[in-house]
């Protein structure tokens, strides 16, 4: 496999005006992918903040990884936010990945381009904040290839809104889901019988041709993939085979995150094996 890394300097600062708008740095060229900082004031289930956005465009085919890359592997994202100024937090939030298919098997992340909004938080908000983001991962199609960017940008106190930020927010999975629209997790078992644990999972879906759901678990432990057995009044029910690449001893007591999306919206929960 080659192996490349591609590492850009992407500057960004704000202009004055009387009705200043969103911040975006310009976009720089990688190796079949595009990279650029963007932030401003966003809206997320009804309240508004300070976002920014690691926006990541690749030609038509390519793809780049969801924090967990799936039973094929692959590279997820990792973001560094030292040399920023002005920063008390930065926390990146995932929009709803999609399960792709690869030579190698299953993989999850998202095709063609993604944006991972960033919830900012100001240690001082009457002052601008740079934001200094190192950002590693993977675009990949025929070959996986490692990219590196290095992006700044300066955020003025009172940035304006963006819609955009806004409208990306509303594709990451919320823990409250909104009835009729996203997917839920009706209930789960964990099943034992003839020695061959396996995690049972019945998601409740009002668009049950879409609905898909991944599981992780803490402290990097490998969960493989759901696999969707049956569709039944309403409901998706996947089974996670607890006896392929993991021990089922591993995963008890700890917290699981079970992500649900569907072509209506998205969801997590967590659950924890006793």
């Amino acid at each position: 496999m080659i192996r490349l890394a591609i590492a850009f300097l992407v500057l960004g600062t704000a202009t004055a005006s009387s009705d200043p708008g969103p911040v975006a740095s310009d976009w720089h060229e990688g190796f079949n992918n595009k990279a650029r900082l963007l932030a401003g004031s966003a809206t997320r289930d009804g309240t508004s903040g300070l976002y920014a956005g690691v926006e990541v465009a690749m030609p038509d085919g390519w793809k780049t990884y969801w924090r967990s890359p799936g039973d094929a592997g692959g590279v997820p994202p990792e973001f560094d936010w030292q040399g920023s100024a002005n920063l008390a937090s930065a926390t990146v939030l995932f929009p709803a990945p999609h399960r792709l298919h690869d030579k190698a098997g299953d993989v999850v992340g998202y095709k063609n381009g993604v944006f991972f909004p960033v919830s900012v938080k100001p240690a001082d908000p009457t002052k601008p904040v740079t934001l200094h983001a190192k950002v590693a991962y993977g675009v990949c199609k025929d070959i996986c290839i490692p990219a590196e960017a290095e992006l700044q940008l300066v955020i003025p106190p009172g940035v304006g809104t963006s819609e955009e930020l806004t409208n990306i927010l509303a594709h990451v999975p919320v823990t409250k889901p909104r009835q009729g629209i996203d997917p839920t997790l009706a209930g789960w078992h964990l099943d034992q019988n003839a020695g061959k644990p396996k995690l049972v999972l019945n998601v409740e879906t009002t668009a049950l041709a879409t609905a898909d759901a991944f599981v992780e678990a803490p402290g990097g432990l490998y969960v493989p993939l759901p696999k969707r057995v049956q569709d039944a009044s309403g409901k998706a029910v996947f089974e996670v085979d607890l006896t392929d690449g993991v021990d089922v001893k591993d995963l008890k007591g700890k917290p699981l995150t079970v992500t649900m999306i569907d072509g209506k919206g998205q969801s997590e929960a967590t659950i924890t094996l006793e």
